[in-house]
């Protein structure tokens, strides 16, 4: 017999949630979650999830910290109210970027990351464009990591030109730059730089011909924006007539804002993985795609134990 499917969200990114449940057809579940007066977070489930396939959709976005405890203390509710299996739907997976030792001293969040969420009983985790697709390694559990490639596809394909040019903000992007470049069938082109330090980077050279192109700027985040403003600098100064920018997830912390709208980008598409705030949402340069449909048809899929690889075929 087919287990009842339940959605629960904690408050990191409801209007995603609220999203998908209308995808599904299916109500948010109830439950509270709120904290206590000297910032412990409480939760209550509002139902009854026993026996029940469950799917808690977080993502790890400001304040990370909290969003992540949410995450933890909700798993560890509706496990120990008897849910027969518990997903973890985490749109934007937090702490990814610390997925190695680079230095000496320092720690593996992301591993950390992928001990909490099993420690707390999760059955399996669905996450979105992962920052190293190494980290699916680090869970004992089963990884579903979805590309927003689709969703941005589409999107470039109405926007862009036959002049366009994809280009990889760094070394590290640059298999997700050449692949969207095949199936847009167009030129690729890579930044070459140098980071100095954290969320600082230095442009030195570009490999490609952008002369006279639509150069678009790919990426799976956002953050302080400093990497894909230099890399949309670097680009009209070797002649691109237009600099545009796509990327998954809209972090968009410190400066982030006030740095794209000064910048030369034209526009810069993200996905809803991350909600943006008031002064995000009037920003005229970011276009908004959402990501509810493809999780949900991922969210069914799991649920009917169908494939779930098939839906980038």
């Amino acid at each position: 017999m087919r287990k009842e499917l339940k959605l629960f969200s904690g408050n990191a990114n409801q209007a995603l949630a609220k999203e998908i449940c209308g995808y599904l057809g299916v109500g948010l579940g109830e439950a509270t979650v709120s904290s206590f007066s000297d910032g412990e977070i409480r939760v209550r489930i509002e139902e009854n999830v026993r026996g029940s396939d469950l799917f808690l959709i977080q993502s790890c976005s400001q304040p990370v910290n909290t969003s992540i405890m949410e995450l933890l203390i909700m798993i560890d509710a509706v496990k120990r109210s008897s849910a027969y299996r518990v997903t973890a739907v985490i749109p934007y997976f937090g702490y990814a970027r610390q997925d190695r030792k680079d230095q000496p001293r320092v720690p593996i969040t992301a591993k950390l990351m992928a001990d909490l969420i099993t420690t707390a009983g999760a059955d399996r985790v669905l996450t979105m464009d992962l920052h190293a697709g190494q980290i699916q390694g680090f869970f004992n559990i089963p990884v579903d990591n979805l590309y927003a490639t689709p969703v941005l596809l589409d999107y470039i394909t109405k926007r862009g030109g036959d002049d366009l040019v994809v280009v990889s903000p760094d070394a590290g992007g640059v298999e997700r730059a050449r692949a969207f470049a095949k199936r847009l069938q167009a030129q690729l082109a890579i930044i070459d730089k140098r980071r100095e330090g954290p969320n600082n980077a230095e442009v030195m050279n570009i490999i490609g011909d952008i002369e006279g192109r639509s150069a678009l700027l790919l990426d799976d985040m956002i953050d302080t924006a400093g990497t894909i403003v230099q890399g949309a600098q670097a680009c009209a100064d070797k002649g691109a007539k237009m600099v545009w920018a796509a990327c998954t997830h809209p972090v968009l912390s410190g400066p982030a804002l006030e740095r794209l709208q000064s910048s030369c980008l034209t526009e810069v598409v993200v996905t809803n993985t991350i909600p943006l705030n008031g002064k995000e949402q009037q920003c005229p340069k970011l276009r908004v795609l959402s990501v509810a449909p493809l999780l949900g048809e991922a969210i069914t899929r799991i649920h009917e134990e169908e494939s779930v690889s098939s839906l980038f075929a």
